[in-house]
């Protein structure tokens, strides 16, 4: 049964005896900006959502100790609840982080009646829960190995069965209320980034402790101290959110970069408070028609336009003049991410590292067709890429070539080969004669169904059975982190633009977090931590590319491509940029209803 919700904060301030007007630095309630998500919601407890789709709810309602600066391109580490970039030691292994005083979370009745007030405990509380076993967080591999005892409390915990959450890490040395020391296992000059994504946003104590599930997962309850707050909520279609009151004071003065575009957003927003946007309505829709529809009707003022939709309104890679001409505006890029197929190394038809085992992953690998896929699922909107790190983030190689290229011819000779011959029927078996299925699992929507059609033609073209799993993202995600599935297209956008983030994804320690093809290799393990101990650079770009060789050559996966994000904004939307890290921009855009055709 669809459960619904509604939360209404100002009257709950009234029964708390907290002020419930807005003050004067408040957003314009009237103004509202309507939204699309391809994809329902998850889990609200940042903790444990995973998936592009709720990070943009849970980014608006937590804060995390760093954001990114909204127009600067490359993108740029920026504070946001700290009162300035972090003090890094010379050798890469202590952070000195300053908070900003009078940061409060939202009303809510966890607090007794009592304004909360933002501290550094809270991020440590929060860090803390990423490593509770009961709580199996698919984020640990953010912290995992780097701060000085953190690890060692998760293992006394998995050893006695309870995480003690009051005991003190030495790597998280609180000077003061609002101070944080940390110190590190090893160098890392990036870790800024990685307190910049959203898992490792704070949240109360109090709040968990109230709401929190068996485990200690508040999915349906956030309460942080972010632009906005969950007002109504209807699961799997509707998600309302309200400005929070309580938000501190904030400025739009962002500065322009190269883009010739970012004059005209500097011009419509400077000076003005953050956030102009009083409510951000969301619904969930997963047809790709009916996105579009509610976009041209004028119900979405922000769409997302995936591939299949591109032709409707692009044409060689520029809006079509007839929705120019509606003051229709478009902002593309190339997303910081890589979607790629991958073998569950774990599964007993398709995993394990003997001779035939690797024949058949790269045989596979060979006979499928990427520009194929990428014309007919995508309309041509993505980029082939062959280097495990994407296009816009730290460490890619634009020159790099895979050696798997495409190529049925070869790929069947290899399976004759290694002795996956044909039945009688025409179709291949295993080497012990045994029949040949392999299981492809794709999301059920439109994309996924012309997915799984290109890969029942390449392995047809194999001779080799297929079957097509369809399911919901979330239940493919649950699966995935199980090992439970074969295989399946992958995609994984930024978390954090450096190429660790990207080359983790094969780690064997996160098998059961983001390693989805269950893959664990003693010497890429090896390659990986030690690249953690080097500054982006040759010295570190020569262990990835030996990491990503050794994928090919043991057919753990196959690179496919970057899509491009084309988002399309109504005339009535002002300062919109899309931002490569960023989930979404809504605190920093505005809305005039009364605009005419965009100049």
């Amino acid at each position: 049964m669809t459960a619904t919700r509604i939360r209404n904060l100002s009257m709950l301030a009234c029964l708390l005896g907290l002020p419930a007007a807005i003050p004067a630095h408040g957003a314009d309630a009237a103004k509202t900006l309507h939204y699309i998500l391809p994809a329902a919601e998850t889990s609200f407890d940042p903790a444990i959502a995973r998936d592009l789709y709720t990070g943009h709810v849970n980014e608006a309602i937590f804060e995390t100790l760093y954001t990114y600066d909204y127009l600067a391109r490359p993108v740029k580490l920026a504070p946001q609840t700290a009162a300035a970039l972090p003090e890094i030691s010379a050798d890469g292994k202590t952070y000195t982080i300053r908070l900003q005083p009078g940061i409060f979370f939202t009303p809510d009745p966890a607090f007794g009646g009592k304004r909360r007030e933002l501290t550094v405990a809270d991020y440590v509380y929060a860090w803390k829960r990423l490593f509770d076993p009961r709580l199996a967080s698919p984020h640990t591999w953010l912290l995992e190995g780097k701060i000085v005892g953190l690890d060692q409390l998760a293992a006394d915990a998995a050893r006695s069965g309870r995480f003690d959450y009051d005991r003190p890490v030495a790597g998280l040395e609180q000077l003061d209320r609002y101070t944080l020391r940390i110190h590190l296992t090893q160098t890392d000059f990036n870790l800024g980034m990685i307190l910049a994504y959203v898992p490792l946003a704070a949240v109360a104590r109090e709040v968990v402790a109230r709401y929190g599930d068996g485990k200690g997962e508040v999915a349906d309850h956030p309460v942080g101290t972010g632009v906005y707050q969950l007002g109504q909520w209807v699961r799997g279609s509707r998600i309302v959110l309200e400005e929070n009151p309580g938000h501190r004071p904030m400025v739009w003065n962002f500065q322009a970069g190269d883009d010739p575009d970012d004059q005209r957003i500097v011009r419509q927003m400077r000076g003005k408070k953050i956030p102009q946007i009083g409510r951000i309505e969301i619904t969930v829709q997963l047809e790709d028609q009916s996105r579009w529809l509610s976009f041209t009707s004028g119900a979405a003022d922000l769409f997302w336009l995936d591939g299949p939709l591109a032709p409707k309104a692009l044409l060689d890679g520029k809006l079509r003049p007839e929705l120019a001409a509606r003051g229709i505006q478009l902002s593309r890029l190339i997303d910081p991410e890589i979607t790629y197929y991958y073998w569950n190394m774990q599964d007993p038809v398709l995993g394990g590292l003997s001779k035939e085992k690797i024949a058949l992953r790269r045989a596979i690998a060979m006979a499928h067709n990427v520009d194929e896929e990428i014309q007919l699922v995508w309309n041509g909107q993505a980029t082939p890429v062959h280097y495990p790190i994407p296009p816009g983030v730290v460490g890619h190689d634009p020159r790099y070539r895979s050696l798997l290229q495409y190529d049925p011819v070869l790929a069947n000779k290899l399976l004759d080969r290694y002795g996956y011959k044909k039945g009688a029927d025409g179709w291949r078996t295993l080497p012990d004669g045994k029949p040949l299925r392999v299981r492809y699992t794709s999301r059920n929507e439109a994309s996924g169904v012309l997915q799984a059609e290109l890969w029942r033609k390449t392995y047809n073209a194999l001779a080799i059975h297929m079957d097509n799993e369809r399911m919901i993202l979330a239940d493919i995600m649950q699966a995935e982190t199980l090992c439970k599935l074969q295989t399946r297209n992958f995609q994984w956008i930024a978390d954090f633009p450096d190429g660790d983030n990207f080359m983790q994804l094969f780690y064997g320690a996160n098998v059961h977090q983001n390693n989805a093809a269950c893959y664990r290799d003693a010497q890429y393990d090896a390659w990986y931590t030690a690249s953690h101990a080097l500054p982006a650079g040759p010295e570190r770009d020569a262990l990835y590319h030996k990491m990503a060789r050794s994928l090919e050559v043991n057919g753990v996966a196959l690179m496919g491509y970057a899509r491009y994000r084309n988002m399309l904004a109504q005339p009535a939307v002002l300062g919109y940029k899309k931002h490569p890290i960023l989930h979404q921009e809504w605190p920093y855009i505005d809305l005039d209803r009364s605009a005419g055709p965009a100049r």
